[in-house]
């Protein structure tokens, strides 16, 4: 089905995807740069090949490879492996942000672009959804403001307590020490402004290359506008959360019911543009990465371990006392 529909798809508007999604890579990789040179100065093709190798562990393990990422960009830059997973921390915060931010235009404007045929009910409880998205960005965002200013402060005065490092109360303090860490890359508004901005011209590419890939295979997709897209987008990102390893499945799944339930797309062209969208956006790092990962001779296995261990020193870093030196380090 996907070969049949693949004859009569507009092949340009793939490859232009295919394209613009390396181009989103990079634009990772300029914001992981900004936001670890405090830590010590990075190379982007060293950065850009990691995260490149580091997307394709995370197609290939699952969500047990995300943290292959920063360990390998801490390892071809010699930098701090802890560190890194407080940059990582703070671009996992920029992104669920995104997507907030994305949810709620979507959902606010999809009145206005809804395709007939679309659950009309559905539609409305939507948009309900966005308002409260918005409420809670706000929320969020207050809440990181203040742990950016007083967060070091109040893990060091737990760690005081014994009882706070054993157990699950490690693992948050581990957990609490990386948004610390990660918050402390916004040291100036330019940071802030810099943030905004690669995240913003990220998603939006993101979300172009789902129009396009979508208006590719013609009939009623090639009526989606830029907020369905977006929304669409939105729908894939929360399925990607359960995902089986270089199998996908909940991004597939809920890209094909956004299609099929919110927009009325027929049933086959929904499934063969969700394989698309997952293959163009998720799976084509591969090309790329899983070369460089063979070429540095690491094997699966071991990439994991060094995951694990890298987790561990973060943690051990959380409890070790260093937090109390949080404060000198904030500008």
């Amino acid at each position: 089905m996907v070969g049949d529909s693949l004859r009569n798809a507009n092949i340009p508007l793939l490859l232009l995807s295919a394209g613009t999604i390396y181009v989103c890579f990079a634009i990772r990789a300029l914001r992981w740069m900004r936001f670890s040179r405090w830590m010590g100065p990075s190379n982007f093709w060293s950065v850009y090949s990691a995260t490149l190798s580091g997307f394709t562990c995370t197609f290939l393990l699952g969500r047990a490879g995300e943290p292959i990422r920063p360990v390998l960009i801490a390892k071809k830059n010699n930098l701090s492996v802890p560190g890194m997973f407080g940059v990582y921390v703070l671009e996992r915060l920029a992104d669920i942000a995104a997507t907030v931010v994305l949810a709620s235009i979507a959902l606010l404007l999809f009145h206005h672009h809804a395709i007939a045929g679309a659950d009309s009910a559905f539609v409305t409880k939507m948009r309900s959804g966005g308002v409260l998205l918005v409420v809670a960005l706000v929320a969020v965002v207050a809440f990181l403001i203040y742990f950016r200013f007083h967060g070091a402060a109040w893990l060091a005065e737990k760690l005081k307590h014994p009882s706070w490092r054993d157990g699950w109360r490690a693992k948050v303090v581990a957990l609490l020490e990386g948004f610390s860490e990660g918050l402390q890359g916004i040291r100036t508004w330019g940071d802030l402004g810099a943030l905004v901005g690669y995240t913003a011209i990220h998603w939006f590419l993101v979300a172009c290359c789902y129009l396009w890939i979508s208006h590719a295979f013609g009939g009623k997709l090639a009526t989606l506008s830029f907020a369905s897209a977006i929304l669409l987008l939105v729908f894939s990102m929360l399925g990607s959360t359960v995902q089986l390893p270089g199998v996908g499945g909940g991004m597939q799944i809920a890209t094909f019911l956004a299609l099929t339930v919110t927009f009325g797309v027929e049933t086959e062209p929904a499934a063969v543009t969700s394989i698309m969208l997952w293959l163009i956006t998720f799976a084509a790092c591969c090309v790329v990465g899983l070369p460089l990962l063979l070429r540095e001779g690491w094997s699966m296995g071991e990439l994991k371990q060094m995951a694990v261990t890298a987790e561990h020193q973060a943690e051990d870093a959380a409890l070790s006392g260093e937090l109390g030196n949080l404060e000198g380090k904030r500008p």
